[in-house]
């Protein structure tokens, strides 16, 4: 039954996570990959709203919004190759900027939505 949970958050992230990408990308005429960006920054926030809302005990929910939606809708192995390929074609900054930028504000991202949820929901 978990396995389910994962694969119905799982086809909710991943078809959201490629419409955020092509949407946000469509905007910026950049080498710099935004559409990964944002969808990592959104998987974190969405993540730190539901850990911070949810109990620990609520397994379920867990699952089927932080490992299959969060876990879909986010993804490191772009992140990576896209960070990688900046580098390699010599956008260096533009690289730097998406291994500081990311990290930065997917993690200021968990935070914000985990104390926001703490807050409404304590």
């Amino acid at each position: 039954m978990t396995w389910l949970l994962v694969i119905a958050g799982a086809a909710v992230g991943a078809p959201l996570r490629y419409l955020t990408d092509r949407f946000v990308q469509a905007r910026h005429d950049t080498t710099f990959p935004w559409g990964t960006f944002t969808a990592n920054v959104l998987g974190s926030l969405v993540l730190g709203v539901l850990m911070g809302a949810a109990s620990p005990g609520d397994q379920g929910l867990h699952l089927l919004v932080g490992t299959g939606l969060c876990g879909a809708l986010t993804t490191y192995s772009t992140f990576s190759y896209e960070t990688l390929q900046l580098a390699g074609v010599g956008a260096r900054l533009y690289a730097l900027a998406n291994l500081v930028l990311t990290l930065t504000c997917g993690l200021g991202a968990y935070y914000v939505g985990n104390v926001a949820a703490q807050a409404i929901w304590a």
